[in-house]
């Protein structure tokens, strides 16, 4: 689906000729980029799907602002690439890209940014539950705050699935992500977020496939300097079955979280635990120095020297990150 028109060009050809001929083409694609690129990822959406894409269409073109819609469809098993591929042809801004296998949400996301072409990719989803009739507020708080780089709705209510525990075990995990970013996130993981393409396409390679993805971007962003601001929204009851996993994807929210703290602040997860290590094997040496004179008991040197190895970890750890290039 993704083709290269690349031109060929004679070798004799002057490089001043080419030079030009590239000009031309940059300045013709610019002026026909839309500013907002909305990825929309659909599977099995085909009940509700025309309704969603309606409504985004109808707030876009109300909007004034000039968009694209990719829906793409991620080898959905029911008709939704066919409702897709009839919206494109009624919608003039809907673009239908289809999956020849399920890559997840993360994926959909990753390849759909890449293949936004305006300023602002918004993310959302296609299951009736973010109100995307205000996808044009969040577009517009990024155009009149050049600051912000991110803008999150952030959920006002939780309507998901396995709700008793999801609501405590999405708290934990925002309070750990919060703690360890050091910025309180009144949203870890909303599906709908408006961001600067050119600032979110270094960290999209991080994205893993699932759910997950919409953590890592905001980590990725706050563990950078990137500004996010918060925009309260409703949250509605999804259309449809859940795709969400309450063991499995909570397991995926927490490992995430330490990977990506991991990856741009390594001390933040291992210098703590390490300090603690090291107290402690100091507090038990005195006590063994008092109760057993000249005599340190095994488990004291073990907790000793466990620290210490977790904190040169954590030290060459924080090195690498510092040395690399991205």
């Amino acid at each position: 689906m993704l083709t290269d028109p690349g031109r060929s060009f004679e070798e004799a050809e002057p490089e001043a000729v080419k030079a030009a001929e590239a000009d031309h083409a940059d300045q013709a694609d610019a002026s026909d980029r839309p500013h907002v690129s909305i990825v929309l990822p659909c599977y099995n959406e085909e009940p509700h799907l025309l309704l969603e894409l309606t409504r985004i269409s109808q707030a876009m073109d109300e909007s004034g602002y000039t968009y694209e819609l990719l829906a793409v469809d991620d080898c959905s098993t029911d008709g939704t690439l066919k409702v897709i591929q009839q919206a494109e042809l009624e919608f003039p801004n809907v673009r239908a890209i289809a999956f020849r296998r399920n890559g997840g949400a993360g994926t959909v996301r990753r390849i759909g940014s890449q293949m936004a072409r305006g300023e602002i990719v918004v993310w959302t989803d296609a299951d009736m539950t973010y109100p995307n009739e205000r996808i044009p507020e969040l577009v517009r708080m990024l155009d009149e705050d050049g600051s912000i780089d991110q803008v999150v709705g952030a959920r006002t209510s939780e309507e998901g699935s396995h709700k008793i525990l999801r609501v405590p075990a999405k708290w934990v995990v925002r309070k750990i992500a919060e703690k360890l970013a050091g910025q309180r996130i009144p949203d870890l993981n909303s599906g709908l977020r408006a961001m600067r393409r050119e600032i979110a396409l270094p960290y999209l390679r991080l994205l893993p496939p699932g759910f997950s993805c919409v953590t890592t971007i905001t980590l990725a962003f706050l563990s950078n300097q990137h500004d996010i601001s918060y925009l309260p929204i409703d949250y509605a009851k999804r259309a449809g079955k859940s795709k969400f996993r309450f063991v499995k994807d909570a397991y995926r929210y927490i490992l995430q979280v330490l990977r990506m703290v991991m990856y741009f602040n390594p001390l933040k997860v291992l210098m703590p635990l390490a300090l603690w290590l090291i107290g402690i094997g100091l507090a038990k040496g005195v006590y063994d120095m008092v109760e057993h004179p000249v005599r340190f008991a095994v488990n004291t040197v073990l907790i000793f020297i466990t620290g210490l190895l977790i904190a040169s970890l954590a030290l060459l750890a924080d090195l690498i990150v510092r040395s690399r290039q991205d």
